[in-house]
């Protein structure tokens, strides 16, 4: 299977990269994107063809793409990649708005071609193992989920993430769709109501976007539920954030840490602060393993379109909450 990247505007290019030249029956071919310097550094990392045209990407024969460009713009790339003919893998959110989302949806239904949402924590090991013991009914029937995803400032790391226009939004766009995600995904069910606090307490007078945000949701068969993220962890952080959840049901609670399983590391270097290694298992691995063998079976794959829609229409009416001081049906 022929796959390419398209754009490496986002941090994630790099992991995947790493992991597709390692995938049985997987040749990635390339990679495109119009900004010389990183491209050039990225090529020599990874050992790859550069395009700088993603048309040429395409034209060079491909039968998938990761799509890893800004938040913005991806209706575009999808719409290019899927009039070739390949199969779709999209960084979340999957767009800024939701008709561009509907939008790059139909352009894959149009075409025939499969599109997969990038949320990686579906295949994160604790987290199966929470579903399964939801499917189990090992909590009984649950009545609230408290869900918590810090990190850095990813901005220090490629700029455009605190770029509205580029962005689409701070934190509350970042995170929120991850956790919306897994709480649909655990519950079987969509959020039928949205209140939301957005601001931005850190990097005050540095960003245009928000930095934070506390939001409470409702889901259709009335489980509340609760959502802190933020840009909060400093730079001397030990690793990049976390993702956390607590899950209350009439037969016990759990508690998740997806990034648990983690070794402290020292350096010997007084001015370096210690790091945590993970050595759990990498759910970029699974998310990818899953895409290319959706595209061999020609099925849908685990993650869909319209989970990454569902979660941007959540994000997008945390902002407009926020906005309106009140909360926001859906």
């Amino acid at each position: 299977m022929r796959v390419g990247i398209m754009s490496i505007a986002h941090m994630h290019a790099e992991g995947y990269a790493a992991i597709l030249g390692r995938l049985p029956g997987v040749e990635l071919i390339g990679f495109s994107d119009g900004e010389r310097e990183r491209a050039k550094q990225f090529a020599q990392t990874f050992e790859l063809p550069w395009f700088e045209r993603h048309q040429e990407l395409v034209e060079a024969g491909v039968d998938a793409v990761i799509i890893c460009s800004e938040n913005a713009g991806r209706l575009e790339l999808v719409e290019l990649a899927a009039g070739a003919g390949a199969h779709v893998l999209c960084e979340k959110p999957i767009e800024v708005s939701l008709d561009e989302a509907r939008a790059l949806g139909e352009a894959c239904e149009r075409n025939g071609v499969l599109f997969m949402t990038a949320f990686p924590m579906r295949f994160d090991a604790s987290v199966r193992s929470v579903k399964t013991a939801l499917e189990r009914g090992e909590l009984g029937r649950l009545h609230g989920i408290n869900g918590v995803n810090h990190a850095e400032m990813p901005a220090r790391h490629r700029a455009w993430f605190a770029q509205r226009e580029l962005a689409g939004g701070g934190a509350v766009m970042d995170h929120t769709v991850h956790l919306v995600d897994l709480m649909r995904w655990f519950l079987g069910c969509e959020v039928s109501e949205v209140y939301a606090e957005v601001g931005n307490p850190f990097q005050q007078g540095e960003l245009d976007v928000d930095s934070a945000g506390l939001i409470s949701l409702a889901f259709e068969d009335g489980t509340c539920a609760a959502i802190d993220c933020s840009w909060s962890r400093p730079a001397g952080y030990p690793r990049w954030g976390h993702l956390k959840m607590e899950l209350v049901g009439d037969r016990g609670a759990l508690s998740l840490d997806a990034f648990a399983q983690s070794l402290t590391v020292y350096s010997g270097r007084q001015e370096r602060n210690p790091s945590w290694h993970g050595w759990g298992s990498d759910p970029n691995v699974a998310m990818l393993e899953e895409f290319v063998s959706a595209v061999r079976e020609m099925r849908e794959p685990a993650v869909s379109w319209r989970d990454g829609y569902e979660a941007l229409r959540v994000a997008l009416a945390c902002y407009e909450s926020a906005e309106r001081g009140q909360p926001v049906s859906l």
